[in-house]
């Protein structure tokens, strides 16, 4: 186990194991959080981050939700971390991440990216937000909606589009402050199975930022940056799904009596087996992101292998972790069904010869 896995596991068994932490996180765990370093997983050295690889920020949500039980948490967390590492560390100038790195590894600030919409998602023939150069920079209106930790951010990562030529559309991503007058937050439908983590929409009205506000290149942001960070948002997210399946089910095995029949024992043993299995499968994900190459077909095996245990789990008596753990994993396998459901036909169709 590395050291960001020891260092997440042994905080969440301490910090988070059997306590509630209610809609948002409790203003005590941040400030442990931070004390104890897990902001400065997988962000850059030469900002205050422990230069960690980007599996590991998989490898440690998949340890800080098996040890805490709490996959919301996990989720806050995981975002933290990869927003930065994708965007700020990828693609900012050397000031932009001078003036927000520090502070994202010290916990002192959060970023919140915003790609998605109401009623289209982020379907790029479909969005509207834009952005139009002005003599000081560049002025935003649009509308964002579902932005993970957006709640908490003081920074948002806008996506918008800067052109249109024949149809086509080209995006830039643009540094808005939460300070910043024309931004107002807007409430989001709330998930309690995912609390304490926090959702939101965004209105951009008339919204003003100077030009040193454009992230990396101007017209390629939804190529370079949106797509690629979709890839990896969702190989991170299969070690959470891991981990929220680890913790459910060890739990199981953990309130076996030491007489169990074998009736009894061995259905708990044979998930166990199967969360074994989840938990090579993340890894191999996570690795592949180091090596530059996402897992399709792996993330869409695990994802299916995780419903199928699910549905395993509803047929064991009830019990407080498994109802918590249940609700997170539907919640999380329900979110962006559409666009993954493309990507399995797309997978099939890649195979027909």
């Amino acid at each position: 186990m590395s050291e960001p896995e020891n260092l997440c596991l042994a905080f969440a068994r301490s910090h988070i194991a059997g306590r509630s932490l209610g809609a948002s996180v409790p203003p005590d765990v941040w400030a442990a959080m931070a004390e104890a370093g897990l902001f400065r997983i997988g962000l850059p050295l030469a900002h205050g981050g422990d230069g960690a690889p980007l599996s590991s920020i998989a490898a440690a949500e998949r340890a800080l939700i098996a040890g805490g039980g709490s996959p919301g948490l996990g989720t806050v967390w995981a975002a933290h971390q990869m927003i930065p590492r994708h965007f700020l560390a990828g693609f900012a100038t050397p000031a932009q991440q001078q003036a927000w790195l520090p502070r994202i590894a010290a916990g002192t600030s959060t970023a919140a990216i915003a790609i998605s919409e109401p009623r289209v998602g982020a379907h790029p023939k479909l969005l509207t937000t834009r952005a139009i150069k002005t003599a000081m920079g560049w002025r935003i209106d649009g509308e964002k909606s579902f932005l993970t930790n957006g709640p908490i951010a003081d920074l948002f990562i806008v996506l918008a589009i800067t052109e249109e030529t024949a149809g086509r559309k080209r995006y830039a991503c643009l540094l808005v402050p939460d300070t910043t007058r024309g931004l107002t937050r807007i409430p989001a439908a709330d998930y309690p199975a995912l609390h304490p983590a926090g959702h939101c929409g965004l209105r951009l009205d008339g919204v003003e930022v100077p030009a040193e506000a454009l992230l990396g290149p101007e017209g390629e942001a939804y190529e370079r940056m949106a797509l690629p960070f979709r890839d990896a948002e969702d190989a991170v997210g299969t070690s959470g799904t891991a981990g929220t399946i680890a913790h459910m089910i060890h739990a199981l095995a953990a309130a076996l009596p030491a007489d169990a029949p074998t009736e009894t024992a061995a259905p708990i043993g044979h998930l166990l087996g199967l969360s074994a299995l989840l938990d090579y499968a993340a890894h191999q994900i996570a690795a592949g992101l180091d090596r530059g190459h996402t897992e399709q077909a792996l993330m869409i095996g695990l994802r299916t292998l995780a419903a199928h245990i699910a549905t395993e789990l509803r047929k064991l008596p009830p019990t407080p972790t498994l109802a918590t753990g249940l609700a997170a994993l539907e919640t999380g396998l329900t979110v962006a069904r559409g666009p993954r459901m493309i990507r399995a036909a797309r997978l099939a169709m890649d195979h027909r010869g």
